[in-house]
């Protein structure tokens, strides 16, 4: 039996949230481009919202002719990630929804490639 020195065992222990690893964040990809869209959602209370839905159509190519609609959910921590949307396309509208309750969330990629966005749900 290998005895681990006490110190070791003491770092290694420290290191480790207290909650056990974060949940891995809700993430979809359009593959088109560099831009992205992080959401965190909550509802009125400032609770995180478990497996609210963001919607979004792509419009993208020679006279926006091309789309794609994508949907993800949230996590358990209301979070959820649109990754690999194209830096060149029509604004972008989000559809955030949970049951009866929804909001809309617009992103210009040419002039903000990389949003964050607080969603309150209420």
């Amino acid at each position: 039996m290998m005895m681990i020195p006490m110190a070791l065992l003491a770092a290694g222990l420290a290191q480790q949230p207290a909650g056990g690893p974060p949940p891995d964040v809700a993430t979809i990809s359009a593959r088109l481009g560099p831009c992205a869209a992080d959401f965190t959602v909550s509802d009125a209370d400032g609770k995180p919202v478990y497996t609210a839905t963001v919607h979004v159509r792509v419009r993208y190519g020679f006279m926006s002719l091309k789309r794609m609609d994508l949907e993800v959910g949230t996590n358990s921590d209301g979070m959820a990630r649109v990754e690999g949307l194209p830096a060149k396309a029509k604004p972008l509208v989000y559809d955030v929804s949970k049951g009866d309750r929804k909001t809309t969330v617009e992103q210009d990629v040419a002039s903000q490639c990389q949003a964050t966005y607080r969603v309150s749900l209420k």
